[in-house]
């Protein structure tokens, strides 16, 4: 396949074709980026002595300020501190060079958001850095409605089209995103247009702009989650669709990625999944902002859905907290440690799960509340992890996994088949989940002579024989190419069959209104009262007039119906009333209803909607009362930093009363379950009578494993503060991995034997909580 840029690495094939040169730094080296073997001078504040201290502490060189410089001579590979007096330290990096070219198929790349965060003076520069850091693609951000203000009415030039040109002279491969939509083609510009056609219009006009220069696009950013517009898998589906078709006809070589996901909610992928979307992209995107000890759950779940074509984390950190002075939002020295240490963890950790580019969020300096995310300054000058990051650019250059040490717990260590300064080798990356460990698999492995060992900002380190200690902080070993072609590994995961099928212009859309999206299970709310109309729109992508025949396939006892057949002129958008009525159906929680559409020689289309009847309607068969949950003992109080709860009983139930502060406002008492109260096979969900009293929140219950793991789910129907008890049902199959809080689960499933505990509780932006619960049970539904 075109798009598939040679995934599986061959010593012959990596560098064949390439044009890139190797980058050199600019002669005022921005940001205060050196190359080993270069005179070092550096502007400073100020006047009298500076000194310079390296990663450790440790004074590397002093001198007098002349001319407003700091001349530091020849410096080694490494992170440097330049003090003067009590002016603010100036950081300062020195990198090994490149011996060659960074390989196209090399996965080290970056989020840069170029256009959004640096002018046109900035730009060229910060390309420059990221080509010394051996970044392969980097990412960067576009807003439509700047681009096409009005519609059908795009912009001559924009700061988009500069920040293109820079990166691509830069010899960088660029990686385009977007995430909302103009008011024109959406009211809520933060959801999907309304109309696919625009969509498709754009994104066709953007890949023939940009040909050349953007080689891959992401139609949307995280449309899974409420920020991004909250949509269903069939959503997700059907624009992926139009996205696809109408970047293909801009540009047929451009890869088509995925609309990234954020999270992982099984009910969200499955939906996409039964939609076939996998014709529609050609690399399958993802994020994820959690510990690495929970990559095989998380990409798990991604990889069934897959369709068998490249994975690509568009996003990934796991990041470190600012503290102190608030204009520079900069992390401590000891955060800043831990942020370099688990650079090359995250790079490690998911190439073994399978992604063939990593882009780790962010290269500038980016903050969303307490939380830093960048490991360069506004200044561009580096944090430590921006050594780390050109570490991995240059040793893990053109990796791909062999396999990982499994035989002591706190060791990871993977193997991976690379390209450091241009040459085939066994490349380790290895270190402590927790305190100190040693190598303990060295021993039977041939050693070279002179064995190369880097530590995780890429500065050589001596060792004596095979003791290599290992800390938190990883290191790279390069051994020759095949060292451990024989050595007892894990292998990756396996990647799924590849799924071939053609593309059809025809696509299936259905629009239902965003407060009736009950997004956690990925379901459109319906009626179980009476007869619904779903607006349905059938859209003709292709050059030719298209006729096909549709067919309905509805839960046994429901009543579905759409026209037999339809006649769609190219580029035409034609409505089909779906009319459903549930009624005298199944009373499952949700049930899935599937239209499909033959076109001939336009071939087949398929939307498949996930519905939830309300009420539910809902048949139990067994129930198991948990009796002291209504006793107020029995809860721990869990609520945000800043806040006052008070759990008591009321009306033979548990009230909860909350008084919050904080940004990130949210109440979770927990209930730890004795042996004899916790959940046996075949139980489905958690079942309760839910009073909002106070304040406006969405009400979830939170699944506790024996590990640790949290996995979340909103309760259903929807309770509103008004006082009304309402009976919710919180079910475990609908519950998914609490990315980015939950401790990691090797399985990345919920497992009913292994509930412990659970949660009822909600997050808010109020000030004040009241609800109250009773009949709290275990229930098994037919």
């Amino acid at each position: 396949m075109r798009l598939i840029l040679g995934l599986l690495i061959t010593s012959a094939a990596v560098f064949a074709g390439m044009d890139r040169p190797i980058p050199r730094p600019l002669p005022d080296h921005p940001g205060n980026i050196f190359v080993a073997g270069e005179e070092v001078s550096v502007p400073v504040a100020g006047d009298g002595a500076w000194k310079t201290v390296d990663y450790d502490g440790k004074v590397a060189c002093e001198g007098t300020i002349e001319n407003g410089r700091a001349a530091l001579g020849k410096l080694s590979v490494g992170y440097y501190e330049v003090l003067v007096g009590d002016k603010p330290r100036v950081t300062v990096g020195v990198i090994a060079p490149l011996a060659v070219p960074t390989p196209e198929t090399s996965p080290i790349s970056s989020d840069v958001a170029m256009a959004w965060f640096y002018n046109e003076t900035e730009r060229p520069k910060v390309a420059s850095i990221c080509a010394l850091a051996g970044f392969n693609w980097v990412r960067d951000r576009l807003a439509w409605q700047e681009m096409e203000k009005s519609k059908g009415e795009l912009v001559k030039e924009s700061k988009y089209d500069d920040s293109a040109n820079r990166q691509a002279e830069a010899r960088l491969k660029l990686l385009q995103v977007h995430h909302n939509s103009p008011a024109w083609a959406n009211k809520d510009g933060k959801r999907f247009p309304v109309d696919l056609r625009d969509a498709y219009n754009f994104e066709r006009e953007m890949a023939s702009r940009w040909k050349g220069k953007v080689l891959a696009f992401e139609p949307w950013n995280e449309a899974d989650i409420d920020m991004f517009g909250g949509h269903t898998g069939a959503e997700m589906a059907a624009l992926q669709k139009a996205s696809y078709l109408g970047l293909k006809a801009g540009n047929p070589d451009v890869i088509a990625c995925m609309n990234v996901f954020a999270m992982h909610n099984n009910a969200i992928l499955a939906d996409l999944d039964e939609n076939q979307a996998w014709p529609y992209f050609d690399t399958f995107n993802l994020h994820h902002y959690a510990g690495t000890d929970s990559y095989p759950g998380i990409y798990a779940a991604f990889r069934r859905v897959s369709a068998g074509k490249p994975m690509w984390v568009s996003e990934c950190n796991v990041p470190v907290k600012w503290s102190g002075d608030e204009k520079l939002k900069e992390p401590s020295d000891t955060d800043l440690r831990v942020q370099a240490e688990r650079v090359a963890t995250i790079y490690a950790s998911s190439l073994f799960e399978g992604s063939a580019q990593v882009f780790y969020f962010i290269l500038g300096h980016y903050v969303e509340q307490k939380t830093q995310f960048g490991v360069i300054h506004k200044d561009l000058t580096p944090r430590p992890a921006f050594l780390s990051i050109a570490a991995c650019g240059r040793l893990l250059a053109g990796a791909r996994a062999l396999g990982k040490f499994t035989a002591e717990p706190n060791v990871r260590a993977f193997v991976f088949r690379a390209f450091p300064d241009g040459k085939e080798s066994d490349v380790v990356v290895a270190w402590a989940s927790s305190g100190e460990a040693k190598l303990p698999f060295l021993a039977p492995i041939k050693i070279p002579p002179k064995l190369a060992i880097y530590d995780h900002l890429g500065r050589e380190k001596s060792v004596a024989g095979l003791d290599l200690a290992l800390t938190r902080a990883p290191l790279f070993a390069v051994f020759p190419k095949g060292t451990f072609d024989a050595a007892n590994l894990q292998k990756p995961p396996q990647t799924p069959p590849l799924k071939t099928e053609k593309p059809s212009p025809i696509v299936l859309q259905a629009l239902w209104p965003k407060k009736d999206v009950a997004l956690s299970r990925s379901a459109y709310r319906i009626s179980s009262e009476k007869a619904e109309s779903i607006p349905v729109f059938a859209y003709n992508f292709g050059t030719e007039s298209a006729k096909g025949a549709l067919k309905v396939t509805a839960p046994e006892g429901w009543v579905a119906h759409v026209p037999d057949a339809v006649e769609i002129a190219a580029g035409e958008r034609k409505e089909l009333a779906l009319s459903v009525d549930c009624r005298a159906g199944s009373s499952a929680l949700v049930e899935t209803l599937k239209i499909s559409g033959n076109f001939s020689a336009a071939g087949d289309s398929v939307l498949s909607l996930r519905l939830m009847p309300t009420p539910a309607k809902l048949k139990e068969v067994g129930a198991a009362a948990l009796l002291e949950a209504i006793k107020p003992e029995r809860w721990q109080p869990s609520i945000t930093q800043g806040s006052q709860l008070k759990l008591s009983s009321d009306s033979g139930g548990m009230l909860v009363d909350a008084k919050l502060g904080g940004g990130d406002r949210w109440i979770y008492p927990v209930f730890q379950l004795r042996d004899e109260e916790r959940p046996r096979d075949g139980i489905s969900a958690l079942q309760f009578t839910l009073t909002a009293l106070e304040g406006k929140a969405t009400f979830r219950v939170i699944f506790e494993e024996e590990n640790g793991s949290g996995y979340v789910v909103d309760v259903s129907p929807t309770p509103q503060p008004d006082g009304k008890g309402l009976e919710v049902i919180a079910t475990i199959a609908d519950a998914h991995f609490g990315t980015g809080w939950s401790k990691p689960d090797p399985n990345g499933k919920l497992d009913v034997g292994e509930i412990k505990a659970f949660k009822i509780g909600c997050n808010t932006q109020a000030d004040a909580v009241r609800y109250s619960f009773k009949d709290v049970r275990w229930i098994k539904l037919k």
